[in-house]
């Protein structure tokens, strides 16, 4: 298994780890600062530098099919990957704005999940916009929502994350806002991520640590994707 660095502090940009498995789905560690793709974010990218000095470009993070609990650290294409055998000692560092930009992004859309109280069908977290699909027929404004949002960024409300039973959140099943994405289960225990007064819902996302940090994000776009789905679409303003 990959121990998972950024589920208890999403400001690591970097780590020493070992390599422990190489194959077709990319380079295993024992342990990583690299989220995954998963729960609707898109997974990081980066380097793993050898004590050498050789440099093996990542281009995506994600779960191996095939190894239950280990994260696949996914190469460059036609990349040399002789350095980075079975073994070795490598440091493993993100894209930090890419990483900033999948933070800001997925608090955001907790917060436009405040403004909009309908169960989630559909999500997106990119570097370069969100999206949530909202199972609704209702008219969405989008000033309104753009407007809200700055409330709650300006509000400068903490955002932190704790763990809780799986019979806890058997017991509180309102919790889950999503539809399509599941918490995982088997583990004993699940991640929930609190906005102070504002939200709290399980995820296993990297956030900011206060709504202050999400800056000016407002949304770009809200779309009828079908009688019963409401796509809003966000975006940075700087």
């Amino acid at each position: 298994m990959t121990e998972e660095l950024f589920r208890e502090d999403a400001t690591l940009l970097h780590c020493e780890a070992t390599v422990l498995a190489m194959d077709e789905a990319g380079i295993v560690l024992d342990r990583t600062v690299f989220y995954p793709l998963g729960g609707g974010q898109a997974g990081d990218a980066g380097t793993l530098t050898s004590a050498d000095g050789a440099v093996l470009h990542i281009t995506d993070t994600r779960k191996h099919k095939e190894r239950p609990g280990a994260i696949a650290h996914v190469p460059a294409a036609a990349a040399d990957l002789a350095a980075f055998a079975p073994g070795t000692r490598v440091l493993a560092r993100i894209d930090a704005d890419r990483r900033r930009a999948h933070m800001r992004f997925h608090t955001a859309t907790h917060l436009l999940c405040a403004l909009v109280p309908h169960p989630v069908d559909g999500c997106s977290i990119t570097a370069g916009y969100a999206r949530l699909d909202f199972h609704m027929n209702e008219p969405l404004d989008k000033d309104a929502l753009s407007a809200g949002i700055a409330r709650l960024v300006a509000g400068a409300h903490a955002v932190s994350h704790r763990w809780i039973s799986e019979e806890e959140l058997d017991a509180n099943p309102g919790l889950v806002r999503s539809m399509s994405v599941m918490p995982p289960r088997g583990l004993g225990r699940i991640r929930v991520l609190e906005i102070e007064g504002v939200d709290l819902q399980p995820c296993g996302g990297t956030h900011v640590a206060n709504t202050a940090d999400v800056g000016a994000v407002v949304v770009t776009k809200i779309e009828k994707k079908s009688a019963m789905t409401r796509r809003v679409v966000l975006g940075f303003v700087d």
